[in-house]
């Protein structure tokens, strides 16, 4: 069945869901350069909405890649919407990744392409579609060693960096050693990965490079490595995206079984600060405004019963209160709330005015209304 709803879902996409191509001309490059672009779903209708934006070096291939990966996570709320730009690089791949053989820094060609994405796509992107500052750079290969020169500026202009199988120019393990040690201004993430039956060099290097980066202690860059076991230098792509979108956006995620067990009932502090600084830290992050998940109350209130504080379901159902106004979440908490400081009155009341609002999730307004009953019933109320 779950499988069937699969397959309606992706119809849908086919059907309703386009990629675009664009052509963007550069002064930089001296060309024309061609993009595919993929817009979230819903993008025409959420017109006061802004995206966060990843941009796909080897266009031609890995696109396409990215760009699923992204519409399934988006769609179960693995992470958030965003827009996905492939920059076609078959013709020219060799010459935009060109670097000096005196520092190995881009030079000729290479130097113009890296001007042509900071200061001409990028703000193409920016001027034409309604993309946030957060910014992923994804490559394979020679341009997954490439958009490491983007993570070197003192404010780079991507905060997420994809490196799948990279062919490391000189220097680039010290360089990035050198760059990992820096505390950055604002959080970045770097995810690394290589495969058993990669190209041998790239292996080695990508190997290499893990072992120095896993050493360093800095909480300003998160850090992410795979080496896939039976996977090639090409197939490897296919593992490693799900597994990098995962890294980035792992906060944005629901709470897992994971989550819940060793972070939140660990917590010397408050499970409900836990979740609020959980969306805050969206926010900060991606730029973006996420309605806290049912699925993340549940946690929360599970946690207030393990750990019997129950004084923290006043705050719980305020919050709820706030982000389902039309449900009988709030309620159900405030209710608990009453009910667990001996106000029983109070509870039976506050389940009661769940009568006018709307079930939610598991969560049921004939339940509440059920709970009032027994409690009337059990004090004579």
């Amino acid at each position: 069945m779950k499988f069937f709803v699969i397959l309606l879902l992706f119809s849908f996409h086919i059907s309703f869901s386009q990629t675009l191509y664009e052509s963007i001309e550069s002064e930089a490059l001296g060309t024309t350069r061609e993009l595919k672009i993929q817009l979230p779903r819903n993008y025409e209708a959420n017109t006061d909405q802004a995206y966060p934006l990843i941009i796909v070096f080897d266009g031609d291939y890995l696109f396409e890649v990215v760009a699923g990966n992204v519409d399934y996570y988006s769609y179960w709320k693995d992470m958030p919407d965003a827009i996905v730009v492939g920059v076609n690089q078959m013709e020219s791949r060799a010459d935009d990744c060109t670097l000096s053989v005196e520092d190995y820094l881009p030079s000729k060609k290479g130097a113009q392409f890296y001007d042509f994405v900071v200061t001409e796509l990028i703000p193409f992107v920016t001027e034409n579609y309604r993309s946030l500052d957060f910014r992923t750079a994804v490559g394979h290969g020679e341009t997954a060693n490439f958009i490491n020169y983007f993570f070197f500026k003192k404010s780079p202009v991507f905060n997420a960096f994809i490196a799948l199988s990279p062919q490391l120019s000189p220097y680039m393990q010290e360089n990035l050693s050198r760059k990992f040690s820096l505390e950055q201004k604002t959080k970045s993430f770097y995810y690394l990965s290589t495969a058993s039956s990669d190209i041998r060099q790239n292996k080695k290097e990508a190997t290499e490079l893990n072992s120095k980066l896993t050493v360093i202690d800095n909480p300003s860059v998160s850090y992410e490595f795979d080496d896939f076991e039976g996977a090639t230098h090409y197939s490897l792509v296919v593992h490693s995206i799900p597994k990098a979108l995962e890294s980035i956006f792992s906060v944005f995620q629901p709470i897992s079984r994971s989550e819940y067990k060793n972070k939140i009932l660990t917590l010397e502090s408050s499970p409900v600060d836990y979740l609020i600084e959980k969306y805050k830290t969206i926010n900060e992050l991606f730029g973006v405004e996420k309605q806290m998940l049912v699925n993340d109350f549940r946690a929360i209130a599970a946690a207030i019963e393990k750990t019997e504080q129950f004084a923290l379901y006043k705050d719980l159902g305020n919050i709820a209160r706030e982000q389902y106004p039309e449900t009988v979440l709030g309620v159900f908490y405030l209710a608990r709330y009453f009910e667990q400081t001996d106000k029983y009155k109070k509870a039976m009341k506050t389940y009661r005015s769940a009568y006018t609002l709307e079930s939610v999730d598991g969560y049921s307004k004939d339940d509440m209304l059920n709970r009032a009953d027994e409690i009337q019933k059990e004090f004579g109320y």
